[in-house]
């Protein structure tokens, strides 16, 4: 790394989940990789920090189940590889009220995907959690295998380790300021200059962009112009006190799962596994921001949450304030769909761009890197279908993909 020109076949910008598994892909292919980040590795300032995920595969949307589980195996053959484990497994249960057309889609897009489901009344759920979980007579619950938590600042570790490992080269404290297109007679093969604010330079034959609530300002920066319909949101993780004597109730050890509910609000959490003795719990959404711009405070009224967390789990979890809050960044679309696509324009194909996760997309990293070091490296997705991904869609319709169902709103953490 003496030589600042040195030729990489991939630069990665942005060293999260998306960017770590992409750069371990594009490693493990015998490309040379270079991964940037503009702070510390492992920071807490984005949206892949923290203490767990949630892993499912119920999704209203029918593309994204498939995704999951490719998802999920190579979760399962990275653990293998790096020798420790970040995944772990419990069912999902998603529940709300039996008319709520989202979660009606999601069995749908279960059975469809051929993922195995169980819809259960509320006094076959409350003898399925052992008491645990209570639902309203008008509310039922939908249990699939396919669920479990994931570490998430393990897990960015965990890849970067690995693509080390491969022979790629790892920079942090690296803020990209400006990415140039080569045309062919500049540099053999074209390929683009990557500078970064402290005056360094790196070239790449190929680029991929996958800096999260950074991604609209970047993308304007480097086009000059082009605008990317992803809004950064400010979010709030919430713990919460679990009543004396029940702690180990609510573990995955005792088959506690994760789990979501439809409706307003929606609320999502995860076994005690993190913190023993709490249990997380909170709400999707949060306040639109910059990136710079945050509070570090929680988001939202916790009211509504209060009330659920009271009748859901029958005073068996301390619903009158929260012991712990964690800030988090959600980078939002108008559709809560997936940017995966090549940037275009005088870049071409020589630049990928994936953001706009929408508060759900930890758990497909692995896939999603895969896709991505297939579109440089192939200049095709082998795994996945991007027409929902591709940023044209924006083109047609500045709300994107047309859902068929208006209460639907994608999970988060």
């Amino acid at each position: 790394m003496e030589n600042p020109m040195e030729m990489f076949d991939v630069i990665v910008i942005g060293a999260g989940i998306m960017g770590s598994c992409t750069a371990y892909q594009t490693s493990k292919r015998n490309q040379k990789t270079l991964l940037l980040e503009q702070f510390d590795f492992l920071h807490h300032r984005g949206s892949s920090h923290g203490e767990s995920r949630t892993i499912r595969a119920t999704y209203p949307e029918e593309y994204y189940p498939k995704m999951a589980l490719k998802s999920e195996t190579l979760w399962r053959e990275a653990e293998e590889q790096i020798g420790y484990k970040v995944y772990f497994k419990t069912s999902q249960f998603d529940m709300g009220p039996s008319d709520n057309r989202a979660l009606q889609a999601v069995i749908s897009s279960c059975q469809k995907n051929s993922i195995p489901v169980r819809v259960l009344d509320p006094i076959s759920v409350f003898q399925e959690f052992d008491g645990l979980i209570q639902l309203p007579e008008d509310w039922v619950g939908v249990v699939t295998e396919h669920g479990g938590v994931i570490k998430p600042t393990k897990a960015v570790s965990m890849f970067q380790t690995l693509a080390v490992k491969n022979g790629a080269f790892l920079k942090d404290n690296m803020e990209v300021v400006e990415i140039i297109k080569k045309k062919d007679d500049e540099l053999s093969g074209g390929g683009v200059l990557v500078s970064v604010k402290s005056g360094e330079k790196f070239w790449g034959k190929k680029c991929v962009v996958t800096v999260g609530p950074w991604m609209k300002k970047l993308v304007k920066t480097v086009t000059s112009g082009v605008v990317l319909p992803i809004q950064p949101l400010e979010t709030t993780v919430i713990y919460w006190k679990i009543k004396q004597g029940f702690e180990s109730k609510f573990t995955i050890g005792n088959g506690f799962p994760t789990f979501a509910s439809y409706g307003e609000p929606y609320i999502y959490g995860t076994p005690s596994l993190e913190f023993p003795g709490l249990i997380k719990i909170p709400m999707h959404g949060g306040r639109p921001c910059e990136p710079a711009d945050r509070t570090w405070a929680p988001t939202l009224t916790l009211d509504p949450l209060k009330q659920w967390i009271q009748e859901r789990f029958g005073g068996l979890v301390d619903s009158t304030k929260p012991v712990m809050t964690q800030s988090c960044m959600y980078s939002v679309t108008p559709d809560e769909d997936y940017v995966i696509d090549f940037l275009g324009g005088e870049f071409g194909e020589d630049v990928v761009i994936a953001g706009g996760f929408s508060g759900h997309g930890f758990k497909m990293g692995p896939i999603v890197g895969k896709v991505l070091a297939d579109l440089v490296i192939e200049g095709e997705a082998k795994d996945v279908e991007l027409m929902h991904f591709r940023i044209e869609r924006f083109e047609k319709n500045l709300k994107g993909n047309l859902k068929n169902f208006d209460d639907q709103v994608s999970s988060a953490h």
